[in-house]
């Protein structure tokens, strides 16, 4: 069953941010539009994937670094600095030789709570489109994440994630009541299924789900669609950025997840439950 210790509102803050080629300057933005969210009094704060580099597989060993690098130690400080949590979009991690698209998360203390590496990578070839392959230099992940708040449990998913039903009901199963994405469609994907994902996503799953993307450089060999998504139980829109850089800030009401599951009760009556 799910548990709202607090059970009211979560103030949430999702950041769009303008990534450069420069990844003090990345680092920076961010930093500032963290300590900016943090003055509204909000209680988690999200960035895009891969905020400290360009979207660029050929770039992301120039910009990685190991877990404990300067990205983790600038999040870890914030958080504990302004008492939020943060899910650091995410960055290039090194480890061991390999490269992996993750995510830290942190707490109002500053600990990293949950890490997560994403799991399916982003590898597609559009005739007439987008054509992108993650895995030339990126691994994948194996398993999910979820951390512990004081409002109910939240996942992590990473982009090209949420395109997988089976996979999104592992965080159903873990009695999730928000998922977060850190992710970058582009202006293939985007406008056809970006709204449309994470719309169903939250349906099937009867839950909120936070899409956090990098705002939109017609310039850039990769160009991110934005549109930033907050996106209800009842697979209603909350609130969506356009293309531009900035800060989203909302509060969330997690009882809805609770009511939604009782009133339309898909999840509750699931035959595909956790197992003991």
């Amino acid at each position: 069953m799910i548990k709202l210790e607090r059970g009211d509102l979560v103030k949430i803050a999702v950041l769009q941010l303008a990534v450069s080629k420069d990844k003090q300057v990345n680092n920076l933005n961010a930093k500032n539009k963290i300590i900016q969210a943090s003055l509204s009094g909000v209680d988690l704060v999200v960035l895009p994937e891969m905020f400290n580099t360009t979207y660029n597989p050929y770039k992301f060993e120039e910009f990685s670094e190991p877990e404990g690098g300067p990205t983790y130690k600038m999040l870890r400080e914030l958080a504990k600095e302004r008492n939020i949590y943060i899910v650091g979009g995410s960055i290039p991690e090194s480890f061991e030789g390999k490269l992996y698209n993750t995510s830290y998360v942190f707490n109002r203390s500053g600990e990293c709570i949950a890490k997560y590496r994403k799991n399916h990578l982003f590898d597609i070839d559009i005739q007439g489109g987008q054509k992108f392959k993650e895995s030339a230099t990126l691994s994948a992940g194996n398993e999910i994440a979820v951390f512990e708040t004081e409002f109910g449990k939240i996942g992590v998913m990473i982009c090209f994630d949420v395109r997988f039903a089976e996979f999104a009901k592992r965080y159903t199963l873990e009695d999730c009541v928000m998922v977060v994405v850190p992710a970058n469609f582009n202006m293939t994907t985007g406008p056809l299924h970006w709204e449309l994902l994470f719309r169903t996503r939250a349906i099937d799953n009867q839950m909120f789900y936070v899409g956090c993307a990098s705002s939109r450089n017609p310039m850039a060999s990769y160009v991110n669609y934005g549109n930033s998504i907050i996106t209800d139980p009842m697979g209603k829109i909350v609130k969506r950025m356009n293309e531009h850089s900035g800060v989203m800030i909302q509060d969330i009401n997690l009882d809805l997840v609770k009511k939604v599951r009782n009133q339309i009760p898909v999840v509750n009556n699931s035959k595909f439950k956790k197992s003991a």
